[in-house]
């Protein structure tokens, strides 16, 4: 063998263990991404991407990066959207990351007993959620759900949702209405029996006013227990939360005794029955209250004014309830309509 081949051969040995040196070197050293946040872009190609994390001082240079995705196969697998990459990390792990697609993720809170029309509110000031529903009118909104034609309120679930950047508020909205129906149905498989209701979505209806009346959980069951004895009596449920959502914007925060007997299909002051929506979302503990009520006679309650309440089989017991709690013991003539005969009083 001439001695010019062996020496290229050598000097290609050489190369090439120095160049397979360096490229382990560049996969596996500890990197210093610090806090930054880093995004692909849609459309964004693998050497943009690798140049930008080089002009960053994230990588050493791009073209190892370049190198390691094709070796292993992910050149066309990066993953769209932020990230953050941890210090200490080396290459193959952020390049492990981007294709798993491991993107920073944003919180946004739907808290039990909101209406829908909150739930809207709480998306639109969402921070990197693309708004695909601000301004538009519910009907639109329930339609491009894929659920025209129903109301909204009650059919979604009240939790802590995380989406990532550029992700949609249809998005969010359609993991929570699935949520909702998921639960709604196991709860109403596992019912106690005889309750009075026709269908789950009655269930969902009574649950909601549970939600709004008590933010107890030792409670919830026994506020169901009295609604679901009153729909048994045939009387009405008389419980003010119906009568605020049936009032909408016009409500100003104080209820009187005006808009008691103000009639609206919610108002179950003036109407027995059910009224024709939940008037809220409500969360597992007030949908499990309704399908497993404490029922014990219990007709009326009164709010003690420590957030617990006084539950009474008779109007009477209940009267003397009224003026304990709510009149200081300090009995006064109060008409027939009002809040002192109804299930609930303030």
């Amino acid at each position: 063998m001439p001695s010019s081949l062996i020496r290229a051969i050598a000097v290609l040995l050489v190369v090439s263990a120095a160049v397979t040196r360096y490229l382990f070197w560049a996969w596996y050293h500890p990197l210093k991404p610090g806090a930054e946040i880093y995004e692909v872009k849609p459309g964004m190609s693998l050497r943009a991407f690798a140049r930008d994390l080089s002009s960053r001082h994230v990588l050493p240079e791009s073209q190892s990066f370049v190198w390691l995705a094709y070796i292993t196969g992910h050149q066309r697998d990066l993953k769209t959207g932020e990230y953050r990459f941890r210090n200490g990390m080396t290459a193959r792990e952020l390049l492990d990351q981007l294709v798993a697609g491991r993107v920073i993720e944003y919180p946004v809170v739907l808290v039990e007993g909101w209406t829908f029309r909150e739930f809207r509110e709480a998306l639109e000031a969402a921070p990197k959620l693309t708004h695909l529903t601000a301004g538009a009118p519910t009907r639109a909104v329930m339609e491009r759900l894929g659920h025209k034609g129903e109301h909204p309120e009650g059919r979604f679930f009240p939790d802590t949702y995380y989406y990532s950047s550029g992700q949609t508020d249809l998005m969010v909205l359609a993991n929570a209405y699935e949520k909702m129906q998921k639960l709604l149905q196991q709860e109403w498989e596992r019912r106690d029996n005889n309750l009075p209701f026709k269908d789950a979505y009655e269930a969902l209806t009574l649950a909601s006013i549970v939600e709004k009346e008590t933010g107890r959980t030792d409670e919830r069951r026994l506020i169901a227990g009295v609604f679901v004895n009153r729909l048994r009596h045939g009387m009405r449920l008389q419980t003010d939360p119906t009568v605020i959502y049936g009032l909408g914007e016009s409500f100003d925060g104080n209820l009187r005794l005006r808009d008691l007997r103000r009639d609206t299909p919610y108002n179950t002051y003036t109407r027995t029955g059910l009224p024709p929506t939940p008037v809220a979302m409500p969360g597992k503990d007030s949908l499990q209250a309704v399908m497993h009520p404490v029922v014990n006679g219990a007709l009326y309650f009164v709010a003690r004014g420590d957030g617990s309440h006084e539950f009474s089989a008779t109007l009477g017991e209940h009267n003397k309830a009224v003026i304990k709690y709510q009149l200081k013991g300090k009995a006064r003539p109060v008409p027939a309509s009002s809040t002192r005969g109804a299930a609930t009083a303030r």
